[in-house]
């Protein structure tokens, strides 16, 4: 028996075919119990389809991750040339670059994130962290398109993003250890408790961060203008003619709730407008049953308000669904008003009195900052960015000059 495979071996050894020398081993190890000369005519078919075998070897090579030393040889330059025309260095000419890209192209050459990351020291990974109250930060309109716009714009720049969540199960980790154990080079951090030890921890780390809607002395921040919104906003109420006008607020101590009351009052001041305290109602944001129970109450009021403003849209929904169970209608027996701008406001009838937050920018510009601390540290200011808004009439806001 060990005769034939030798034999056989040797006769392959003959036609200089060591790589399928290999491969025909492999496969004729069950064919050593038959007969040397059945195993010779299989051979010699085996042989006959050569270049079958020659296509198998190379698709086997080809699902092997392709390295710059592979494109060095096939391009006949080092690899210190190649790395070059990679990464787009100016001290090779043009056409090099182009030829060792095209080859690279061919060859299905794709970066090795983890070479990239001990090379640079880097992963090009951006950490994300929302959560409110409700732990659904991702289906909130508004948070959802400031993610959108980051993701893009990270995404353009060749970063990818991880979500830093609190479902950590396996492990016990703070936001900052979570951070550090999926390696990300920086975190954009929005719509949590900021005075969160966990928070405040990563917050005050040697992490690149950068907040939305909250800013630290310490780091970047891209905040939208809460007070020029309100304050477009309440005007807009007073040239309608109303004053005697009721808010039902967001009910936490975020910093946007502080801005939006405190411009509030400011404004009807200036406008010599009475602020009543049984107008002003704790809500919730986005939480249309609180936003229902509290316009209820206003209603209810002997002297009611003549239009309420809600801490965003989606909670103005919940004092449409109360005016409409009163018999009411908005804006002919009241009117109403909302924040943020998003797309179901657009579209109901009639539409929401709202103010449309610049969500694209808020993302865009996060995106931007986070990543110019990570790659020019000495140089990325540490600055709060203000992203203004857009008052959008709507028709839930009724003209009542002269009544």
């Amino acid at each position: 028996m060990k005769t034939i495979q030798k034999r056989t071996l040797k006769f392959v050894e003959k036609r200089k075919s060591y790589k399928i020398t290999e491969k025909i081993s492999k496969i004729l190890e069950p064919l050593w119990i038959l007969k040397y000369i059945e195993a010779t005519k299989t051979i010699k078919k085996l042989l006959s389809h050569v270049s079958n075998f020659k296509c198998f070897l190379k698709k086997e090579e080809g699902s092997r991750m392709v390295s710059m030393k592979d494109i060095a040889q096939q391009c006949g330059v080092s690899i210190a040339t190649v790395s070059k025309a990679l990464n787009n260095h100016s001290d090779i000419s043009l056409a090099t670059k182009q030829m060792i890209r095209s080859v690279a192209g061919e060859m299905g050459y794709f970066p090795n994130s983890s070479a990239r990351a001990l090379k640079t020291n880097r992963t090009y990974n951006l950490g994300v962290l929302f959560v409110d109250q409700a732990r659904n930060g991702l289906t909130q309109d508004y948070f959802a398109h400031i993610l959108n716009s980051f993701k893009v714009t990270a995404e353009e720049k060749g970063y990818d993003i991880t979500f830093i969540n609190s479902n950590r199960t396996s492990q016990k980790m703070t936001y900052l250890e979570h951070s550090r154990y999926r390696g990300v080079d920086g975190v954009v951090i929005a719509c949590v408790d900021f005075d969160e030890a966990e928070v405040l921890d990563l917050v005050k780390s040697d992490m690149p961060v950068v907040t939305i809607d909250h800013s630290f002395d310490n780091k970047p921040s891209i905040v939208s203008d809460n007070i020029r919104g309100m304050r477009d906003l309440v005007e807009y109420i007073y040239s309608m003619g109303h004053r005697k006008i009721a808010y039902v607020n967001g009910g936490d101590n975020s910093t946007v709730t502080r801005n939006r009351i405190g411009c509030f009052y400011r404004t009807l001041s200036d406008l010599k407008v009475p602020v009543v305290d049984a107008y002003m109602r704790q809500g919730e944001y986005r939480n249309v049953k609180v936003a229902h129970d509290e316009t209820l109450k206003l209603l209810d009021l002997p002297d009611p308000p003549t239009c309420i403003l809600y801490p965003d849209d989606l909670a103005s929904i919940g004092g449409i669904n109360a005016v409409n169970e009163r018999g009411l209608s908005i804006p002919r027996d009241i009117s109403i008003a909302g924040y943020d701008g998003i797309r179901i406001a657009k579209v109901l009838e009639p539409k929401i009195t709202t103010i449309e937050q610049d969500t694209e920018t808020i993302g865009r510009k996060a995106a931007e900052k986070l990543i110019g601390m990570i790659e020019h540290p000495r140089s990325t200011l540490i600055e709060r960015v203000v992203v203004e808004g857009k008052l959008l009439t709507g028709d839930t806001v009724a003209d009542i000059n002269g009544l």
